[in-house]
């Protein structure tokens, strides 16, 4: 019987330590994403102004975020009855805001990034093949204007990342 409680105590501690960490890394990125909320990015393929572009680069950013053990019951149990997994839904969220927030950061001085992509791989834990982590890399060309044509730029194009 002992056994049981231990068991159901460590959930609720999963719960409550997992849930208090998730929030307190939803309000990092909503600041995050508000410094960054000028700053264009769009998965279009060419640059969609008409200025002189004075260098483009490649630009990376990457998170691996884990799943609570309360999560992973919680997913358990889900798989028995079918449907949506939410606690893996947010899971991805933060994953894929947090990896483009990441990216940002590597190219803050740039104009604009265009030709933005996800890729997203599940890094399992163990024989048992349950998601153990999760990682997203965003990735994407940043492109600088020439500095006499930054004076007319046209206001910066709405992104999909403004929440």
């Amino acid at each position: 019987m002992i056994q049981i409680y231990f068991a159901l105590a460590l959930l609720a501690l999963g719960l409550i330590v997992g849930s208090l960490l998730e929030r307190a890394h939803y309000a990092r990125i909503k600041k995050r994403e508000r410094a960054f909320r000028d700053f264009p990015a769009m998965s279009l393929r060419q640059i969609p102004n008409a200025h002189e572009v004075s260098r483009a680069s490649m630009r990376m950013g990457s998170v691996v975020i884990s799943v609570d053990y309360f999560k992973r019951f919680a997913a358990g149990l889900k798989k028995l009855f079918g449907g949506e997994i939410h606690s893996y839904s947010s899971l991805l969220d933060r994953a894929r805001r947090e990896a483009l927030l990441r990216l940002k950061d590597n190219c803050k001085d740039a104009d604009l990034l265009v030709n933005l992509r996800f890729e997203t791989c599940t890094l399992s834990n163990g024989a048992n093949s349950n998601i153990g982590s999760v990682e997203v890399v965003a990735y994407g060309t940043a492109v600088w204007y020439r500095n006499d044509q930054r004076e007319d730029l046209p206001p910066p194009v709405p992104t999909a990342t403004r929440f």
